[in-house]
């Protein structure tokens, strides 16, 4: 197995709020986590956050926390996290690897901005991560771009 699994970060189940559809091919027994949506079948939601004029932009401790709330809060299950702390404008870039994807973040302090990326399949709901979020950064502007990743053509 690989190292995630060796260090006991891979869990053998999806989280209880996923859900499946059915397998692309009846010879294919493994689950399909792929998200319906709006008469469209496709991998899961990308959200591209912006957040201008933002704060607390530094402190790669605070941000994990935040980050991991804004997971359970969308509904998805933590896996690990990692956070790196720039020096010398105290930027801030990490990751929290999701059974269901990611959220990641890179942040400028130096100009009030932080780029956020929000990548969740199953049943999730990545929307749900932004107050979350802005709790802490008391963003002034927020702008969100969506994309559905992995789209199935009929």
């Amino acid at each position: 197995m690989n190292a995630l699994a060796q260090l006991g970060m891979v869990s053998e189940l999806p989280s209880d709020n996923q859900i499946s559809s059915a397998p692309f091919s009846s010879d294919d027994d493994r689950k399909d986590y792929f998200v319906e949506k709006d008469g469209m079948k496709f991998a899961g939601t990308h959200l591209l956050v912006d957040l201008w004029d933002a704060h607390n932009l530094d402190d790669p401790d605070r941000i994990d926390r935040t980050l991991c709330e804004a997971a359970v809060t969308a509904g998805a299950t933590i896996l690990h996290s990692h956070f790196h702390h720039f020096t010398p404008n105290g930027g801030v870039s990490g990751v929290v690897v999701l059974a269901e994807s990611h959220i990641s973040i890179h942040t400028w302090p130096e100009r009030n901005f932080a780029a956020v990326d929000i990548f969740m399949c199953g049943a999730c709901d990545p929307h749900l991560a932004i107050p979350v979020m802005q709790r802490l950064f008391q963003a002034g502007r927020i702008e969100v771009d969506e994309q559905r990743r992995g789209r199935v053509q009929p």
